[in-house]
């Protein structure tokens, strides 16, 4: 049997020098080919100017952040509509869960008819589905603050409210969110009202009120009480603290009615149990009778 002949497929110098040349030139075009389309794809890593400077600030911020703030600095208070915005819009913008809708006199008007006082206490404790302080806390936002939120809602729907009163300096919070403040239980629950209590009479300031006086006429008498019980009475009676008969709760006041004014203007003007004369306070004994008078019409 006979065996075909072997070529080889080089068979001139001329194909050996083309074979050559491809071998090298071949293997150089394909890495340049490569490197440039790497080149022109889009990068999104570091060190790259795709990026954005807000962009790269966002993925570079620390995961906790810290805010600090000078304890001794004077509190700058946010105004009504800030709060809104900030905390309240969330429901009262569009009336979610029940919510009065902001702007809307049909919803705001049996709020309304409640009084301010009692809408200022709601916002703080809380009401149906809506959480205490609308899920803030006193570090965020102070009662005086929430009370500024309040009066701007509801004469947005056709109040005529007045702003609560500024704290005095050095008093972060009002005395109402003290008292207000989550129930604890048991002792705990008992020393924390009573250290809110003491703090919030500690806070009155020591001047008396604008005299209503009998010639005044019984509106501004009126209007005296109401001044008085914002400024100093509510610190305990707008939530009940330390046995307090709670604003507005019929339920608290009907055992202290089977008394004749009388006795509880004296109560009020020399102090009883834990209620210090005046409720600590340097009013006037008319004033001071006008804000028994307000309380009590809360609960005819």
């Amino acid at each position: 049997m006979s065996e075909a002949p072997h070529g080889a497929p080089i068979k001139t110098p001329g194909q050996l020098i083309a074979a050559v040349v491809a071998g090298f030139a071949v293997p150089i075009v394909i890495i340049i080919l490569l490197a440039y389309y790497v080149d022109n794809t889009t990068r999104t890593g570091a060190g790259t100017d795709e990026l954005s400077a807000q962009q790269i600030t966002e993925r570079i911020a620390p995961i906790a952040k810290v805010s600090i703030r000078d304890a001794n600095a004077p509190r700058v208070y946010k105004t009504g509509e800030q709060v809104y915005q900030a905390v309240c819009s969330a429901c009262h913008a569009s009336g979610a869960a029940g919510a009065p809708k902001f702007g809307n006199a049909g919803d705001w008007a049996p709020r309304i008819a409640q009084g301010y006082d009692t809408l200022w206490h709601t916002a703080l404790a809380g009401k149906g589905a809506m959480p205490a302080r609308g899920g803030t806390s006193p570090d965020d936002y102070s009662d005086y603050e929430i009370g500024l939120a309040v009066a701007y809602m509801a004469n947005h729907g056709g109040a005529n409210f007045q702003d609560p009163p500024k704290p005095a300096p050095g008093v972060a919070n009002g005395a109402s969110g003290a008292a207000a403040a989550a129930p604890a239980s048991g002792a705990d629950a008992n020393a924390a009202q009573a250290t809110a209590a003491a703090a919030a009479i500690a806070a009155i300031p020591q001047t008396g009120a604008p005299a209503g006086g009998a010639a005044g006429g019984s509106a501004d008498a009126s209007q005296a009480g109401k001044a008085l019980y914002t400024q100093v009475c509510q610190a305990c009676h707008a939530a009940g603290v330390l046995g307090a008969p709670k604003f507005g709760d019929k339920a608290d006041w009907a055992p202290r009615l089977k008394d004749p004014m009388d006795t509880i203007y004296n109560y009020a003007l020399h102090g009883k149990g834990q209620m210090p004369a005046k409720g600590g306070s340097n009013a006037s004994d008319a004033d001071v009778k006008a804000a028994v008078d307000y309380m009590v019409s809360a609960v005819k």
